[in-house]
């Protein structure tokens, strides 16, 4: 075969694989927008949130407000689980979709109690079913046990396998069943046990285990998933982000400090440790994109650390131009600080139509192709004959980021200067976030001026890792400026294992 025809087979090969890809993100007639790696709009996927309260009424409706505050974190599943404390009864409901969609009063009210864990969860590929729901509830020994987390069990595959070589009988394909397995066939007492189990798990990950008389909360020892506690009246609550709190009324104590546990039963809340804490490390994308801007993480709040970024950005790499555009809504916050470093007037030069939801009704083949432009649409009037500086969070595959270039193009802008709030996304991550393979992010194998040529940009610059770190400022002295970085350096602070499936996380 000659070089021309190879060629043409692998392109051929490239353009089938990638048709595979978007088809599978279409169900039926319907694009989903929560499956997870299959994205055509190639943006990472947090996996999941969760929200606990202890000893305040009504603990399934401040549940699902919490959820419903955190439904960014997840759209594909979502679930409550209540105990009432009069009789330690437990009672539970979960669904596929949002969290709207899957309570109703009627549903709320069948979930009595003053204790409530619940869960909203995106799925990895492979992994969108009822079964993986969260939280994950189980009859033992002791009674009964439900478990919501937030994160990835690296070590996860290792420890199921030797469970089921000893008889475990798993029910679910999620890592979060591991714990629970480990508790159950321990002979210690409760707490003991779950403190054994939590030393043996490697990863990121935020739990809520409850029984039918405690609540134990437990942050991983490098305080990679955020885990947040609050008061509302006599009780206590818990979340993934403050946001949830400013929802019910709760008030913001402190974050769950790495490799520390809370225990709450009918005498109160003690705190205790499963380890020790090692370097902080707290997952760098949480401030950069996945987090609400409203919300506090390590008494950082987002909206502020994404303004220094863009302040910094600006500081490394300005660029003479008319007017910066963020792209919506996680960049927004970047792009005004990129503006008032500046002075170069900021416009909102793209605009998301927020009504597309999670699904819509497939469009036409040529449509699909430009499926970005079903939630976002370029402003004319304001980019057309303009020098345009476009700042968003991060490239992943580099789809998106050429789509949106072109469409700032096509609407008349004379330059367009694309400057990213992060250094180069060029690693996978095993701690919680729906990444794609290595070979699939465009900044593992190309460099930043082939990146520039694949999106069609005028310019391109990536914030530095020392911008992103002082923009962050995380407290404290840890290495990497308490910032888990791997996904741009390849230094993850946890063993991993590269050939783990992460499709069971979360």
């Amino acid at each position: 075969m000659d070089s021309e025809a190879a060629s043409g087979l692998a392109d051929s090969d490239s353009e089938s694989e990638e048709l595979q890809a978007v088809t599978r993100t279409w169900e039926n007639t319907h694009y989903n927008a929560g499956i997870g790696r299959d994205d055509i709009f190639d943006k990472l996927k947090e996996e999941c949130g969760v929200f606990g309260v202890f000893n305040t009424p009504n603990a399934s409706s401040l549940a699902y407000y919490g959820l419903h505050a955190l439904q960014h974190r997840g759209e594909e599943s979502s679930g409550v689980c209540t105990v009432d404390s009069r009789d330690g009864s437990f009672a539970y409901h979960r669904g596929m979709g949002l969290v709207k969609e899957v309570f109703t009063t009627d549903i709320l009210a069948s979930l009595p109690g003053d204790r409530a864990i619940g869960h909203v969860r995106y799925s990895t590929s492979g992994g969108s079913q009822l079964g993986n729901a969260q939280p994950l509830v189980f009859k033992y020994r002791g009674g009964d046990l439900a478990v919501a987390t937030n994160g990835n069990i690296v070590n996860a595959p290792s420890i199921r396998r030797e469970l089921e070589a000893q008889g475990s009988i798993f029910q679910t394909t999620s890592d979060t069943e591991v714990i629970a397995h480990l508790i159950a066939r321990s002979p210690k007492h409760f707490v003991e046990a779950a403190k054994d189990a939590l030393q043996r798990i490697i990863g990121g990950f935020a739990f809520l285990i409850m029984t039918n008389d405690l609540l134990l909360v437990a942050s991983d020892p490098n305080g990679l998933r955020p885990l947040v506690m609050g008061r509302l009246g006599e009780g206590y609550v818990f979340a993934s982000e403050t946001c949830a709190f400013e929802t019910i009324g709760a008030t913001y104590v402190r974050d769950v400090q790495p490799g520390e546990l809370l225990i709450l039963d009918k005498d109160g809340m003690r705190t205790d440790r499963f380890e020790q804490e090692q370097r902080r490390a707290s997952c760098a994308m949480e401030y950069i994109y996945f987090a609400r801007p409203d919300s506090d993480i390590n008494e950082v709040n987002i909206h502020t650390a994404r303004k220094q970024m863009g302040r910094r950005l600006a500081v490394e790499s300005f660029i003479d131009a008319d007017i910066v555009t963020g792209v919506p809504d996680s960049s927004i916050s970047a792009a005004i600080g990129y503006a008032e470093q500046t002075g170069i007037p900021y416009e909102m030069g793209l605009i998301k139509n927020k009504y597309t939801g999670r699904t819509f009704i497939q469009p036409s083949q040529e449509l699909r192709e430009k499926g970005v432009k079903m939630k976002l649409s370029a402003v004319r009037k304001i980019v057309e004959g303009k020098r345009v500086v476009m700042i968003d969070d991060s490239i992943v595959r580099g789809t998106t980021s050429l789509r949106i270039v072109n469409m700032l193009r096509e609407a008349g802008a004379k330059e367009v200067h694309v400057r990213i709030s992060s250094p180069p996304f060029a690693n996978p991550c095993y701690y919680g976030i729906d990444t794609p393979d290595r070979r699939e992010l465009i900044a593992s194998s190309k460099t930043v001026e082939e990146i520039r040529q694949a999106i069609n940009a005028d310019s391109l610059y990536f914030l530095s890792a020392e911008g992103l770190i002082e923009a962050a400022s995380v407290p404290g002295d840890s290495k990497g400026g308490g910032l888990c970085l791997a996904c741009f350096t390849n230094e993850y602070p946890t063993p991993i294992d590269e050939s783990s499936d992460k499709s069971c996380s979360c």
